[in-house]
């Protein structure tokens, strides 16, 4: 059953006017999406976005049962020509809850956990796209030990690309069994309490979903979207996504950089967004019902200019 990370915090982190209108810009199950509704007026509206169709099905009868909310089946990073769309010039909120859902891990066809044997997809959006069979057949070997390093943060990356190539080379590799044995074989130093295949399939699969791509384009856009007042809200699950998401919001409540003495008035920094509290991480009684709460980490910045 999946539970959602850090809901309560979430919402009452991003509602700041029950009439307002905010995205839910990774919609899962919907678990943000029906206590967001929850929160907002007969007037207030909520656009819920995602790439699975799995998330489209129950998306669809969430938009039947309340004309609040709207859906778009898609990449958060397509959110500009969305609003636009809709005639929406700015928006009151914007949720990200980064990373795979338990649904998206727990199913074995979807081929994201190596716990589970199933066919080689990872595709978040199973519509379109190459699967990561498909990508691994024939990707150079430079080629995946990079993905496996930048977006798995492997230290045996190369070593693991390696004994990829030479095991497609005898057959292809198109179930999560095969490739998890792979890699666990090729791994010469298995981390405590963590499956020796764990950050090759995280690396894989960003790659294959380009989840940091998208992150970043939104973060790029996320000014331009939001109203005056209005709040980004993010849940990361590990630090490539954190990382991104703290530095943008730092660099964004900052304003200008400038060298250390020059005389200016704090105005004219060019200051755009504030910082909402610290980091917010799940408590010990939700990581004690749902131990995948335990790497999530909440941030949250608010446009000021």
């Amino acid at each position: 059953m999946h539970q959602t990370v850090l809901l309560r915090e979430a919402v009452d982190a991003l509602v700041t006017t029950s009439d307002g209108i905010y995205v839910d810009g990774t919609f899962g199950r919907g678990g943000h999406s029906r206590a967001l509704l929850q929160q907002l007026a007969p007037n207030g509206r909520l656009l819920g976005v995602d790439k699975d169709p799995a998330a489209a099905l129950v998306a669809s009868e969430l938009s039947a049962a309340d004309a609040r909310f709207n859906f778009f089946h898609g990449s958060f990073a397509a959110l500009p020509a969305q609003l636009r769309s809709r005639d929406i010039e700015g928006v009151d909120g914007i949720l990200l809850d980064l990373g795979v859902s338990s649904p998206q891990l727990d199913n074995s066809e979807r081929g994201f956990s190596f716990q589970h044997d199933g066919p080689l997809d990872m595709r978040m959006d199973t519509s379109s796209g190459e699967t990561a069979a498909q990508w691994l057949a024939c990707a150079a070997q430079q080629d995946i030990a990079a993905v496996l390093k930048e977006f798995g943060e492997e230290r045996f990356a190369r070593r693991i690309a390696g004994a990829i190539v030479a095991a497609r080379a005898e057959a292809p590799i198109v179930t999560t069994g095969r490739l998890a044995k792979i890699v666990s074989e090729a791994n010469p130093r298995w981390e405590k309490h963590k499956h020796p295949a764990t950050r090759a399939f995280q690396g894989i699969r960003i790659h294959i979903n380009r989840e940091l791509d998208d992150l970043v384009e939104l973060l790029a856009q996320a000014l331009g979207l939001l109203k005056v007042g209005g709040r980004l809200v993010v849940i990361s699950f590990h630090s490539l996504e954190d990382r991104l998401v703290k530095r943008y919001m730092r660099d964004m409540a900052r304003g200008d950089a400038l060298p250390a003495g020059v005389p200016v008035r704090d105005s004219a920094l060019n200051r755009h967004m504030r910082l909402v509290g610290k980091a917010v991480r799940a408590s010990a009684d939700e990581v004690a019902a749902n131990p995948r709460a335990r790497s999530a980490i909440m941030r949250v910045a608010e446009k000021i200019s």
